[in-house]
C-alpha cells in the first residue's frame, strides 16, 4: 500500500469536514480558532481503516505486541491499528477522575506498547494512558496521533509519528484575542458561528 503524505491526510479531513475554523473550547481549557472534528473523518470506515493502516505501517518493524488508545476515538484507532498489526488493541477511560485499565483489560509486563490517540494539542491524555501502560509492566515502542496540533511543542519522550501537523494558535481564556471581540464559541459539529 502507498505511503500515506500529510497532504493525503488534509484531503481526507477536508472531504469529511473534519477541519472546523471558528472560536473552539477545547478540552485543554484552551481557546483556538480552528477544531479537528475527529468524528466527522472517523464516522467513514473507509478513512479510518486507512489512516490507521498508515500509522500501523510506520511501526510494522517495531514487533508492536499491543495497542492502546484512550476513550473514545482512541478505542477506534486503536482497534484499527491493533488489527492492521495483527495485535491485540484495548483503551483506556477515567475512573474517579484517573486514567485506568478497566473491563478484564490487561497488559503483562514486558509487552511492547504502541499508544495510539487521535488529536494532540497539550498531550495529556497521552501521557496519561503512558503512565498507565508504565504502571502495569508495559514497554513503550511509541505514540501514533492522527493529528498533532501542537506545533511540535509536545514530547512523550518515545518515538511519535503523527500522519498530521497542524500549528493552530491556543490562546489562555483570559488573553484571547477572539474573547476579546466577543466572538461566540462555535458549536462543535457546525460549522456556522
Amino acid at each position: 500500500m502507498a505511503v500515506l503524505e500529510e497532504k493525503d491526510v488534509m484531503k481526507m479531513l477536508e472531504e469529511t469536514k473534519a477541519v472546523l475554523h471558528g472560536h473552539f473550547l477545547l478540552t485543554s481549557g484552551l481557546h483556538s480558532p480552528m477544531y479537528v472534528e475527529k468524528f466527522n473523518v472517523l464516522q467513514h470506515p473507509k478513512y479510518t481503516e486507512r489512516l490507521c493502516q498508515e500509522i500501523a505501517r510506520r511501526y510494522e518493524n517495531d514487533n508492536v505486541e499491543l495497542v492502546v488508545g484512550p476513550m473514545t476515538g482512541g478505542i477506534l484507532l486503536a482497534h484499527e491499528v491493533g488489527k492492521a498489526l495483527g495485535t491485540r488493541a484495548i483503551f483506556t477511560e477515567r475512573e474517579n477522575g484517573k486514567m485506568t485499565l478497566r473491563r478484564g483489560f490487561q497488559i503483562p509486563a514486558g509487552t511492547r506498547v504502541l499508544v495510539v490517540e487521535d488529536i494532540v494539542t497539550t498531550g495529556g491524555s497521552v501521557k496519561e494512558v503512558m503512565e498507565v501502560v508504565k504502571e502495569h509492566g508495559g514497554e513503550l515502542v511509541g505514540v501514533g496521533l492522527l493529528v498533532d496540533r501542537s506545533g511540535g511543542k509536545v514530547d512523550f519522550g518515545v518515538r511519535t509519528e503523527a500522519l498530521l501537523h497542524l500549528n493552530v494558535e491556543t490562546y489562555d481564556p483570559a488573553t484571547c484575542p477572539l474573547c476579546a471581540k466577543g466572538v461566540p464559541f462555535t458549536k462543535r459539529g457546525r460549522t456556522g458561528k
